[in-house]
């Protein structure tokens, strides 16, 4: 909508009309432009049932709850590239359904079929599919060919538009900076990021601005860099707000098995804070992290951090559970650590990327990010510097490379606040097929 300083700025550029009648046709036109939903392409790897490309695009195609309302997605997906087509692809039928192309070629999905760029944001998903690993275990999905492919039909039609880039910018810490550096120059809106920050918090705790934090644990229940990605990504979404904002880390130590309780044992991290953290999940404290009752047992392991500014903060693994997410902190001057628990709602994080939509058609709507790609950057090196220093565990891993200083921002407005989890309950079975569900109008 516009207001009057808007309204004013368009008339004085708007051309000079013979009538009324053309006035009110460029006034016309000029509003049906402004009310337009942004149109987006959507390029993916791999679009199967639970992918990832199939739980965010359900809500850019379907209304979708987010904080307990009816949202509509307010854009426009009008074209559809897939790398891979694995045993069990939606992508024919969600098109079919939906009316929505699919092309063969990046550049054909974002000019879609045209000549030129034909949309306004992409929608950039390189996570899922098969894809090999290098040498220290990274899965190396496509994410910076997709984002050079993408910027070079924006450079041809120079009009840039906003991207989001799911997960981590890239396994290449190289990669992820040139990525982030050729957004910056060509002033192109980017986020990116994981689905977990924006989860309802349980308790709901704040970090206020300028905290002054001693040290942190962040916890998961996956795998191995795929969930200590997205652990990361919580510890960051919480520690950023600290004193002086972020700086950088100096060294990383990737422990394992009986390592990690000797590092406790010898102070290197706070076996206090993840029992606080596992204490905002299960309501009790736990002894040792491989085997918790009723779950697999796993190999444990640690990512220890070292800040620049003597901070400290540590990523663990405890038990086997995909919906674990838990983070407490140590606040100067408090006894008791603060803690919580990131519920991630019904149907083993799915809902998680309600809110995580959300927070992408925000982007695209309005061309500005709600929280900062330089958190997503800066994790992506954390990560890989990570998975380095697991070739040797134990032995610390100097991080020249993660040096960085970036300030957080208040992204309070994206969150999921759990009201969504009073209409969509743990008893209502999770829908099969492309269906978010979001209750009907009637019930």
């Amino acid at each position: 909508m516009l207001d009057r300083r808007n309204v004013l700025k368009t008339l004085a550029a708007a051309p000079i009309f013979g009538s009324l009648a053309a006035l009110q046709s460029w006034g016309n036109e000029y509003q049906a432009k402004e009310n337009r939903r942004p149109r987006v392409a959507a390029i993916y790897t791999s679009f199967t049932y639970r992918s990832h490309a199939h739980v965010i695009l359900e809500n850019f195609l379907q209304p979708f709850l987010f904080c307990g309302e009816v949202t509509d997605p307010g854009v426009e997906v009008v074209s559809f590239y897939r790398d891979q087509t694995p045993a069990g692809d939606m992508t024919d039928a969600v098109a079919k359904e939906y009316g929505i192309p699919v092309f063969k070629t990046i550049r054909d999905a974002l000019c879609v079929g045209g000549t030129e760029l034909a949309v306004d944001a992409v929608l950039s998903i390189g996570e899922h599919g098969s894809y090999p690993r290098n040498e220290f275990g990274q899965i190396m999905y496509p994410r910076k060919r997709f984002f050079d492919e993408i910027i070079a039909v924006m450079k041809e039609a120079d009009r840039y538009v906003p991207i989001f880039n799911d997960k981590h910018l890239s396994y290449r810490t190289d990669w992820a900076e040139e990525m982030l550096e050729t957004a910056n120059s060509l002033g192109i809106p980017f986020l990116a990021g994981s689905s977990v920050p924006l989860a309802e918090r349980q308790p709901n705790i704040e970090i206020r601005k300028g905290a002054k934090i001693e040290e942190a644990v962040s916890i998961h229940g996956g795998p191995v860099e795929s969930y200590d990605f997205h652990a990361l990504e919580v510890l960051q979404s919480m520690v950023e707000h600290r004193r002086g904002g972020e700086t950088g880390i100096k060294r990383i130590t990737f422990y394992e098995g009986e390592q990690i309780y000797q590092a406790a044992k010898a102070g290197i991290f706070d076996w206090e804070l993840v029992n606080a953290a596992m204490t905002a999940e299960l309501g009790h404290s736990i002894e040792q992290l491989g085997k918790l009752e009723g779950e697999t047992e796993i190999t444990p392991h640690a990512i220890v951090l070292e800040y620049l500014d003597g901070f400290k903060a540590t990523v663990l693994r405890a038990g086997r559970s995909d919906v674990r997410w838990n983070f407490a902190c140590r606040l100067k001057g408090n006894k008791k650590p603060l803690a919580t628990s990131f519920y991630v709602g019904p149907w083993n994080n799915r809902n998680l990327f309600k809110a995580l939509s959300h927070a992408i058609q925000v982007h695209f709507r309005t061309g500005t990010p709600p929280y900062p790609v330089e958190r997503t950057y800066f994790v992506s090196g954390i990560l890989d510097a990570a998975m380095k220093a697991r070739k040797a565990p134990g032995h610390p891993l100097h991080t020249n490379q993660l040096h960085y200083r970036y300030q957080a921002s208040d992204f309070s407005h994206v969150r999921e606040n759990g009201d969504s989890w009073k209409i969509i309950t743990e008893d209502i079975p999770q829908p099969p097929g492309f269906n978010n569900g979001t209750p009907a109008k009637d019930q």
